[in-house]
């Protein structure tokens, strides 16, 4: 069943992505979620927003580590190959890429999962702050290929602050 995020925001797709319903993208739990118009090597490359409000003191890294270890429940050989902490202290993120293996209608694929983890800070309320995780799942042949216009696609992340313009 999707999720609904901690708080609303707005962004672009890139060229080439289109919506999907998360159970149709092969994933569930999640907010969002949108395909890549053309599948690699019988699998189609995935972006996906989840979050929520974590506990008071909990560190992106701490988050971080849980959805490894979560993701160790449904694949094979999970691997962090990356991590990093990035943005600033009023906002800061994490970076990860996980490598994986795990079986999608029938076939077995080596996978890649890029995430971002996000801190937004209530500006009314300095001390509640929501987590937004965005991810990229494609098989290790296509993420090279797809990985810039995920990055494009975090770039157009923002707060909606439902302003009209």
């Amino acid at each position: 069943m999707p999720t609904v995020l901690p708080v609303p925001i707005e962004f672009r797709l890139p060229e080439g992505w289109l919506p999907a319903r998360p159970e149709g993208a092969g994933v569930s739990d999640v907010a969002f979620a949108a395909v890549h118009s053309r599948p690699g090597a019988g699998f189609t490359a995935n972006i996906t927003i989840d979050g929520g409000f974590p506990k008071d003191g909990v560190t992106l890294t701490e988050i971080a580590d849980a959805s490894v270890e979560r993701l160790r429940e449904l694949a094979e050989s999970v691997e962090m190959v990356h991590r990093s902490e990035v943005g600033s202290e009023d906002a800061p993120a994490l970076t990860q890429r996980l490598s994986f293996s795990a079986v999608a209608d029938g076939a077995r694929h080596e996978l890649l999962q890029s995430q971002v983890y996000l801190f937004l800070v209530d500006t009314e309320n300095p001390h509640k702050r929501a987590m937004i995780r965005l991810a990229l799942t494609a098989t290790t042949a296509q993420h090279g290929e797809v990985l810039h216009q995920f990055q494009d696609f975090v770039r157009s992340v923002r707060p909606d602050n439902g302003a009209v313009s």
